[in-house]
């Protein structure tokens, strides 16, 4: 039984049809209201809350691999339930800010789960994946209501990663044999930058849609009243206020755990294009 958490997600989800289209079986999808999963025929739905390891003892009842995201909960109450209860392996999805801004509090919290999953006894495998193209969903409301999206660093490009390859690669680590034990730094194939994904959406919706530049301070000020300064800050800063070498390489991991290509914005942009219309 492959157990996974965050099952309506962007990475959740397409790790279930993954693994549907794969036939792995049985596979449970995690999700606070089941009636209303819409899960891949044959995907068992079952309730549970990630910030409460109590409420999992259903979801992991017979399962032996578990993808989890970080961040997502009690990681290390979810980690103990988890052994408890017989799991042998876990996917984690961290975040590659962990090497490359570890002086990050988000990259430290990542970390402080990574390390508490390898001292767990349970094999495991962790993805370090970078900025999602599903991050440009925040530009959706003003590019549907004024064909406009304003933001910082339009020309700093990084290899942004389609949420559908995370998930392939964790599909592979799931099912396969030599991912145990295995850290993957997953990139999109190309770095792309603000500017070239306003100009993919507009292609893939069909709109007229442009860019304004704006300073950090502004952009600060937009984004800390929804996530706080902290985060604010620390977002615009891997955005393009304090790239490094590491943020900006290009890996082929995707291709060297699937044997595909990671997909490359502008399919990102074609398959979500009904969001900005």
């Amino acid at each position: 039984m492959i157990l996974v958490t965050g099952a309506t997600g962007n990475i959740g989800s397409a790790l279930l049809e993954e693994l549907h289209l794969a036939g792995a079986a049985p596979v449970r999808g995690l999700t606070r209201d089941a009636a209303r999963a819409p899960f891949p025929e044959g995907v068992e739905a079952v309730e549970g809350d990630l910030a409460r390891a109590d409420s999992l003892k259903a979801a992991l009842e017979g399962a032996r691999s578990l993808f989890l995201l970080s961040g997502m909960g009690a990681e290390a109450e979810v980690l103990a339930a988890a052994r408890q209860a017989g799991v042998e392996h876990v996917v984690l999805v961290s975040s590659i800010t962990v090497q490359t801004h570890p002086h990050l509090p988000a990259a430290g919290r990542n970390l402080a789960v990574e390390r508490l999953l390898k001292d767990s006894g349970m094999a495991w495998t962790v993805l370090r994946p970078t900025q999602f193209a599903s991050n440009t969903l925040w530009w959706a409301p003003a590019i549907r209501e004024q064909g406009v999206v304003r933001a910082p660093y339009p020309d700093i490009g990084l290899p942004a990663i389609h949420p559908a390859d995370i998930a392939a690669v964790a599909r592979a680590a799931l099912t396969g044999p030599g991912h145990q034990g295995r850290t993957y730094v997953l990139t999109g194939p190309a770095p792309v930058t603000a500017r070239q994904q306003v100009a993919a959406i507009a292609a893939a919706s069909g709109r007229e849609v442009s860019l304004v530049e704006i300073s950090r301070e502004e952009a600060h000020r937009q984004m800390a009243s929804l996530m706080g300064d902290e985060t604010a800050d620390a977002v615009l800063d891997l955005m393009g206020g304090d790239v490094n070498d590491d943020l900006l390489t290009v890996h082929d991991t995707v291709w060297g755990v699937t044997g595909s290509a990671a997909r490359p914005f502008r399919q990102w942009a074609s398959d979500n294009a009904a969001a900005f219309r």
